[in-house]
């Protein structure tokens, strides 16, 4: 048993020849454990890192396998096996706050470039693409073992990192992209969520928690970071002494059992952030549960706590005290921030450029580090969306900014349907999912795009459509205006991909979940149901009136005839 583990959060005791942990649960037994605890428990997943440069990239996928347990372990340093097995993985590498340099996009453009492996057959991207995802992260593909460390060192000459970008610890935490320079922000978001960033990675002490950690923080009013579905969501409020900072949520989540965080009547300085965040994660560290994996997200344990027992199991391990719940100060809920924009620093702009469902090559990132660096402050922000920004372009800039080739396919002027179009990776590298969705999304985008406009509806506004390829919500479908399901359709005697269709979720002051309005609609249905719906909506909707709030006058029969074509 490694010693690692043998911290205030374990006591290790003997009974007979069974050893016994002690957690503040209930006594459990190690094999009522499940199999990823064990795994932790044998060994350190930190020390997968050390095994992948002094051993498996050269000794080769197979030594990795014969290990009991790496393959987990390999989550922690930011690495997954592709779907298509052997010597294929994906590398996902952190960006705190969605705010990269240009430096670092520059050299993950070229490592992306450099070490892509996999078979050259994408009439844009070939193999060497990357993914930007919903947690402000970017995903490379096709990578082989033996280039993992040279990778690694490269990206840390720039001051990037893997390390707990995925497995069961804190993972990259999210934050309104573009807190600095965003006008509707009252407390530094960015500079919070870096500071529980940098206390959470590398910490081995927090870095094995019953499941994946997941945090949010925003200063803005709009709720771009979306605090409602992470494990903790601090946004920002008007505390009892007249100053602003963060009220906090907490047990949010989606996939299977999608859970809105609760309210914990609890008021933070931003200088109390770390803290907050290190006594959850104790807490969370202490009492999930660790015996059945499918039940251990931090949201199942404030849903069995309830949020006032949550709240007092938190109290009992923070080392300060935290104030009430101050004036909720979040107004709206904006989803993205493609197009050109004001700054609130005078003279400056950030320009929001839309890639589609966040797939873009080596050489984009490249060419988008040169864009930061000629017409902007030298960072790209990226957003929740799946889309980049380009920030601190002065307005003599701006034309010209928007007038290069790049822009013209990461255009800051999408239409509607693909400026909301975000995706997972589906079938092509996730062994979860049920349908392929990258490929498919965008096309779609596109498609829906050109029969909006000629039926003269461009001007709709984006419409937010999250395809996810199972019921993992990656893709995040349950907040979507419309929310795209993996699934398996009949169609006559055969199995075909297909997708369930939900309608009308939101986040925000008028927060709620998609309703699942029609099941296994077969895939190349799917466009023309999204077309019917969109034209009623523009159709029979109220001045001002939100996608959302225009489903939920409407019954889900009624959506459910126009999704399906059916008569009533």
């Amino acid at each position: 048993m490694s010693q690692d583990f043998d911290d205030e959060r374990y006591a290790m005791t003997t009974r007979g020849s069974e050893r016994k942990l002690q957690f503040v649960r209930p006594y459990r037994y190690l094999n009522e454990l499940n199999p990823v605890e064990r795994f932790k428990l044998d060994r350190h997943p930190f020390e997968v890192a050390e095994a992948i440069v002094n051993e498996y990239s050269s000794k080769g996928v197979g030594a990795l396998m014969a290990v009991p347990g790496e393959v987990e372990r390999l989550k922690w340093v930011g690495l997954y096996p592709q779907k298509q097995g052997g010597d294929a993985f994906m590398m996902r590498i952190k960006v705190p706050g969605g705010v990269l340099t240009a430096p670092q996009i520059r050299e993950i453009g070229l490592a992306t470039e450099a070490f892509g492996e996999g078979p050259d057959d994408h009439p844009y991207f070939g193999n060497r693409y990357a993914d930007l995802t919903t947690r402000q992260t970017i995903q490379l593909h096709w990578l082989r073992l033996a280039d993992i460390p040279r990778m690694w060192q490269r990206f840390a000459a720039v001051g990037l990192t893997t390390l707990q970008a995925c497995g069961d610890c804190a993972r990259n935490i999210t934050c309104c992209p573009v807190s600095g320079v965003d006008r509707h922000e009252v407390v530094d978001g960015l500079g919070v969520a870096r500071a529980i960033s940098d206390f959470f990675t590398g910490n081995r002490e927090y870095a094995n928690l019953p499941r994946k950690f997941k945090m949010s923080v925003t200063g803005c009013t709009q709720d771009c970071a979306r605090a409602e579905i992470n494990d903790i969501g601090l946004w920002p409020a008007l505390l009892a002494d007249g100053s602003n900072g963060f009220n906090v949520l907490a047990g949010g989540g989606l996939s299977d059992g999608e859970r809105m965080g609760s309210d914990l009547d609890i008021g933070i300085r931003p200088d109390q952030a770390v803290e907050l965040t290190r006594a959850i994660a104790q807490t969370f560290g202490e009492l999930g549960n660790r015996e059945h994996r499918g039940l251990a997200r931090m949201r199942y344990l404030v849903q069995e706590l309830g949020p006032e027992g949550f709240r007092a199991a938190l109290v009992e391990r923070a080392r300060t005290e935290f104030g009430p719940a101050g004036e909720d100060l979040t107004t709206s809920f904006r989803n993205d921030h493609v197009g050109v924009h004001a700054q609130v620093q005078e003279g400056l702009h950030y320009v929001g450029l839309n890639v589609p469902v966040g797939r873009v090559a080596g050489r984009e990132l490249v060419e988008l580090a040169r864009l930061a660096e000629r017409y902007g402050d030298g960072t790209i922000r990226l957003g929740i969306d799946q889309n980049a920004i380009i920030t601190g372009v002065p307005t003599a800039k701006v034309d010209a900014l928007l007038a290069e080739e790049l822009l013209e396919r990461l255009s800051p002027e999408a239409g509607p349907i693909s400026r909301g179009m975000v995706s997972c990776t589906g079938s092509e590298f996730c062994r979860y999912a049920i349908v392929e969705t990258k490929e498919r999304a965008a096309r779609w985008a596109l498609e829906l795009d050109d029969r909006l406009e000629a039926a003269g509806l461009r001007d709709v506004g984006p419409i937010r459509i999250h395809f996810s390829g199972c019921s993992a919500s990656c893709a995040q479908p349950q907040i979507a205006d419309i929310g795209l399901r993996g699934d398996t359709a009949h169609v006559g005697n055969r199995i075909e991909e297909g997708a369930d269709i939900g309608l009308g979720g939101t986040l925000g002051p008028d927060a709620s979940f998609i309703d699942w309005v029609a099941g296994a609609v077969p895939v190349t249905e799917v466009p023309g149901a999204i077309e019917r719906v969109v034209t009623a909506y523009v159709q029979g909707r109220n001045e001002g009136e939100s996608f959302a709030k225009w489903t939920r006058r409407r019954s889900n029969d009624d959506l459910h005839e126009i999704l399906t074509e059916v008569q009533p």
